[in-house]
């Protein structure tokens, strides 16, 4: 079955929700804000006044996650245009994932992400926007395919997706053909992208063993408590991969697409504490797999 079929995180509201459970994939977003925001601004300089601005937010899941690193974007392309004094922009945002993505509780959220962009608005006391001018679309399909016309977004941002994959495809260092970003950024747009990771090419980081060692340990249990068979936990392969910062280096540069404007290694840990939110963050991923 292809994984871009049953892929998704898990849907609703509920308490095993991806969208209750998804604290971790938060913070970072936060922790990326300022790397974010400088992408977005040295963007946003070199645009023409009033030129609508298309943002792709790829792999957005469903939650609050989906819509805040939008907000962030616009809230600091509303600082800008504040500081000098210029006409604030339109905004079409794409949200993509998968198609099997719960993208139902996403459009539930737009009106109350919508009031929060007014909110923002009157906080800031500088009446240039309007909520309305900023437009959202769902895309579902997956971003190895191609999403968006030519020469039409102008920012992509993705957090905590691209590690998932359902192999390593072939003649990855030579696939120039089908780097469709390529293809459907602007002259001059910007990526910001986020993804679990190690430090060195070892391949068990604590990046990895967070994602991977709470299910392998939960699996172990089901098995010997006679709840699954073992035969289809040894078949079971999770499709993740984390990168070390060398590895994703070389293949930018050898590719050549690209240029690498910033290349950062961050840490971040939940504390032993949230044991309870780390199983349940796992479970919100894990449980489209059964």
């Amino acid at each position: 079955m292809e994984v871009a079929n049953v892929l998704h995180m898990t849907e609703g509201i509920g308490d095993y929700s991806y969208a209750k459970n998804s604290l971790f994939q938060q913070k970072v977003i936060l922790m990326t804000k300022s790397i974010t925001d400088e992408a977005i601004s040295a963007l946003y300089r070199g645009l023409s006044t009033g030129e609508t601005i298309c943002i792709a937010e790829l792999s957005c899941s469903s939650g609050p996650n989906t819509f805040l690193p939008v907000s962030q974007l616009i809230q600091t392309i509303r600082e800008e245009c504040t500081s000098n004094g210029q006409q604030f922009p339109e905004f079409h945002v794409f949200l993509n994932d998968l198609p099997g993505n719960d993208f139902y509780t996403i459009f539930q959220l737009l009106p109350t992400f919508h009031e929060d962009l007014k909110k923002q608005n009157m906080r800031s006391g500088d009446g240039l926007f309007d909520p309305p001018n900023c437009f959202v679309a769902g895309v579902a399909g997956s971003f190895y395919t191609r999403l968006f016309p030519s020469k039409k977004l102008h920012f992509v941002h993705s957090s905590y997706s691209l590690h998932w994959l359902s192999q390593v495809p072939d003649g990855i260092e030579n696939n120039r053909g089908t780097i469709y970003a390529a293809k459907e950024l602007v002259k001059g747009g910007r990526m910001v992208l986020t993804m679990p990771g190690r430090e060195n090419e070892h391949h068990l980081s604590n990046v990895c063993r967070f994602l991977l060692e709470p299910l392998a340990i939960a699996l172990k249990d089901l098995v010997t408590e006679g709840l699954i068979e073992k035969e289809k936990v040894n078949s079971f392969n999770v499709l993740v991969y984390c990168p070390s910062p060398a590895e994703i280096k070389y293949i930018v540069e050898k590719e050549g697409s690209f240029t690498v404007d910033l290349l950062k290694t961050l840490e971040h840990q939940m504390d032993s504490c949230e044991g309870y939110n780390e199983a349940q963050s796992v479970r919100a991923f894990a449980q489209a797999f059964w």
